[in-house]
């Protein structure tokens, strides 16, 4: 019988396992050269004062096995707490065993504990096994809305313009 998963929220102590999941699901879909975070700073906005996001993390027989990185957002239209899923990640040699599932669900059970309503997440356009993955629990598509960023010195500079 294998070991039983086991699911924990992530401390400061995890950061280097934190960030080398990161590391490895960046290039699992091929985008490794996009990472630009480091543990510092995983360390200093996870774990401060003011924590942006939290971390829950799967093990199995005290081993690493996956982490859904994760950060409650607000809906004006449902007037209801949600969550957004930022980051879920499961090592290859734990893969079929579920461990995606159960952080999604432990997740926002958490969030509908806190008065959530509602979870959410983007997936990579080229990602059709986690679109697959996310479709089968449910998690549909929104077909009224897409993701539109600003991201570094254009954001810098939107931010930075003075108001009239």
């Amino acid at each position: 019988m294998p070991a039983p998963v086991t699911l924990r929220p992530g401390r400061i102590e995890d950061v280097e396992a934190i960030h080398a999941a990161l590391l490895r699901l960046s290039t699992h879909i091929g985008a490794q050269e996009e990472i630009q975070s480091t543990p510092d700073d995983l360390r200093r906005y996870g774990f401060g004062e003011k924590p942006a996001f939290s971390t829950l993390i799967a093990e199995i027989g005290g081993e690493f096995a996956g982490l859904c990185l994760h950060f409650p957002i607000f809906s004006t239209w449902m007037g209801r707490p949600g969550v957004y899923v930022q980051d879920l990640y499961v090592e290859d040699r734990f893969r079929g065993r579920r461990i995606g599932e159960k952080l999604l669900r432990r997740v926002a059970k958490e969030c509908r504990a806190a008065g959530g309503a509602y979870l959410r997440l983007s997936v990579d356009t080229d990602n059709e096994t986690a679109k697959a993955f996310y479709e089968r629990l449910g998690i549909g598509w929104s077909s009224y809305e897409q993701v539109q960023k600003i991201v570094g010195d254009a954001f810098f500079a939107f931010a930075d313009t003075p108001e009239e």
